[in-house]
């Protein structure tokens, strides 16, 4: 859900892509278990909520994933 009308904001994906995103800011290249890692303990993420985090930077061209697997922040 990218806005939610009747349910917490902090549940949404705009939200949970924000709290990646600050993360990423801090080390820019990062492996992915890796970073869910640092993002479950701020936030008690579940994990498809962070693939679908992920996805959405992706689809904004903010986040990438390399060739080693690793999420990368898009300059």
């Amino acid at each position: 859900m990218l806005l939610p009308d009747n349910i917490h904001p902090e549940l949404s994906i705009y939200y949970n892509g924000y709290i990646v995103l600050k993360e990423l800011k801090l080390k820019t290249k990062q492996p992915v278990f890796d970073l869910y890692q640092k993002v479950k303990s701020i936030n008690d993420m579940s994990f498809p909520t962070y693939m679908l985090s992920l996805d959405w930077l992706y689809l904004i061209d903010v986040a990438r994933l390399n060739e080693k697997g690793w999420v990368e922040l898009c300059s």
